[in-house]
């Protein structure tokens, strides 16, 4: 069976907590308007990018609880990877 891939596809993506918490700062700076337009622009792609890593983390979660609530009887045990 192939590998699923993982939200963590850059050797060095961030966490889903650490991603969050780069996006609620980055939103915070900018609500400031002291940014350039250029800076403005920026931490705007950041924040695309953060925002994709988490909802990649968060579709993860919500698909292995899909398959660990699974309540059918003739349901297959399905190996998921852990991001541990």
């Amino acid at each position: 069976m192939p590998k699923k891939e993982s939200a963590k596809t850059e050797p060095n993506a961030p966490s889903f907590e650490q991603a969050l918490s780069e996006l609620e700062s980055l939103v915070e700076t900018m609500e400031q308007g002291d940014l350039s337009l250029e800076e403005s622009l920026k931490s705007f792609e950041r924040g695309v990018a953060l925002t994709r890593t988490c909802q990649q983390a968060l579709k993860e979660a919500e698909q292995k609880i899909q398959i660990l609530t699974d309540q059918r009887i003739d349901a297959e045990p399905e190996p998921f990877d852990r991001d541990d």
